[in-house]
């Protein structure tokens, strides 16, 4: 016999009181049957009434807004941006929320990953159990930083651009995103017509005046002539291949940090801060301390940001090695770094090439793996080369402590911890993590 399908509770209304900040931008609270419910647009201590915008009778958890706030903490403020909300613009996570709390919200976050999947406490990761704004981020509450460099605008039917409501695919039209940098918001993409795209994405390079903006056209449509307030190089997918072609002016962006200029072709990775790059190479390069002639891997290395470091560092007698899955980037960061004799980049996926490099031994490693993490078995190989330090640049505190958890029964320890917020409004964050071997630290 087929099983009743569960009634939808999509709409149900219950007050909750709120509790701790979870993992993904929203906190948890419980029914009064005792269902719990992942409710955004809440903060800790509040009670609120929640309604349901997904989930049904018997699920596991059920997804919420809050709606009305009954009784609110001393952290919550009017959001900033009018396009913030239950039910509008899902790109910010947490304007309602002071600067300063946004930031103690993402340490609990970190420290209870790290807890519950490495069985780390801050003092034993070498953290301080803080989130370091970046440079100029420090703004008063109800001000936003404009910081977000790349902006990928969803179309609507009539030609509008916007964003996506959360988890979504319907479009919140708008006429300007607080948190998008100065560079993409004068490009004034919102004020144009762009009927027959699905996206539109804009880019405005950090140290450079470069700007592009790359099209996704729906099937079958014609490419608009592109005519902004500032100039810029265009790009667009193809709809069947997914590629990347050149319209017109540069297939590329430059990019500056450590001191370098670094080609990024096609809208290839990059930091999306403007102060994050150098901030995380500091951050890398005084954890490892590397020394002349050390022997290094950058591994998911880009278009070759901590490469270029450490080679800068490890001079004429060290080497490094790169690896990376995207081709495009590989060709980048071969062109990036094609000063340097012995840095090499080969293209691969890290678990696939490391093993046939034939390397059993390296002075040190930098680690920048997407947001899955890089692994058990990619860990484990990484323990057996012996490394001084180890480097571990993450975008997601449940992968990183996943990781560290590996590390460890690889025989490394969590040297210091350090975590900034290079995604203000938003739930992200970004940590650097240094490992040493276990038997230095005894």
């Amino acid at each position: 016999m087929q099983a009743e399908p569960r009634k939808s509770l999509v709409g149900e209304e219950y007050e909750v009181e709120v509790g701790p900040v979870a993992h993904g931008g929203h906190c948890i609270a419980r029914t009064s049957e005792g269902q719990v419910l992942f409710v955004r647009h809440a903060l800790p201590g509040e009670r609120v009434v929640a309604r349901v915008t997904e989930g049904e009778e018997g699920a596991r958890f059920l997804r919420a807004d809050a709606v009305r706030v009954l009784d609110a903490s001393k952290d919550r403020i009017d959001e900033p941006c009018p396009y913030a909300g239950p039910g509008r613009c899902g790109g910010c996570d947490w304007q309602h929320a002071k600067p300063g709390a946004q930031r103690r919200l993402k340490a609990d976050v970190i420290a209870e990953q790290l807890q519950r999947l490495a069985g780390l406490t801050p003092e034993e990761a070498g953290w301080d159990g803080t989130v370091v704004p970046a440079e100029g981020d420090k703004v008063p509450a109800g001000q936003v930083p404009a910081w977000r460099t790349r902006v990928q605008y969803a179309v609507t039917a009539d030609g509008r651009a916007g964003l996506r409501r959360h988890r979504s695919h319907e479009v919140e039209p708008i006429d300007h995103c607080m948190i998008a940098a100065e560079g993409v918001s004068e490009l004034g993409i919102e004020k144009r017509d762009w009927t027959g795209m699905d996206s539109v994405e804009a880019i405005a390079a950090t140290g450079s005046q470069d700007r592009q903006v790359i099209l996704t056209p729906k099937p079958g449509a014609r490419l608009p002539l592109v005519e902004l307030d500032r100039p810029v190089s265009v790009l667009r997918v193809d709809e069947r291949s997914g590629g990347v072609h050149r319209v017109h002016g540069r297939p590329f962006v430059r990019e500056r940090a450590d001191g370098r200029t670094h080609r990024v072709a096609n809208g290839g990775f990059w930091q999306v801060h403007p102060m994050a790059a150098d901030t995380l190479v500091k951050a890398v390069m005084q954890g490892l301390l590397p020394r002349k002639g050390d022997m290094a891997l950058d591994l998911y290395c880009g278009v070759g940001l901590f490469a270029g470091a450490l080679a800068d560092r490890v001079g004429d007698q060290g080497a490094v090695l790169g690896i990376e899955s995207g081709k495009r980037a590989v060709e980048d960061a071969r062109h990036n770094l094609a000063e340097f004799e012995r840095v090499r980049i080969e293209q691969g996926k890290v678990e696939s090439v490391l093993p046939r490099t034939g390397i059993t031994e390296v002075d040190l490693i930098v680690l920048d793996p997407p947001r899955a993490g890089a692994g058990r078995k990619t860990v484990q190989h990484l323990s057996s080369l012996g490394a001084r330090r180890i480097a571990y640049v993450a975008c997601d505190p449940a992968a990183l402590a996943r990781d560290l958890a590996y590390f460890r029964d690889g025989g490394y320890r969590v040297r210091t911890l350090r975590a900034f917020d290079l995604f203000p409004m938003t739930h992200h964050v970004e940590c650097v993590a240094i490992l040493e071997p276990a038997s230095k630290g005894a």
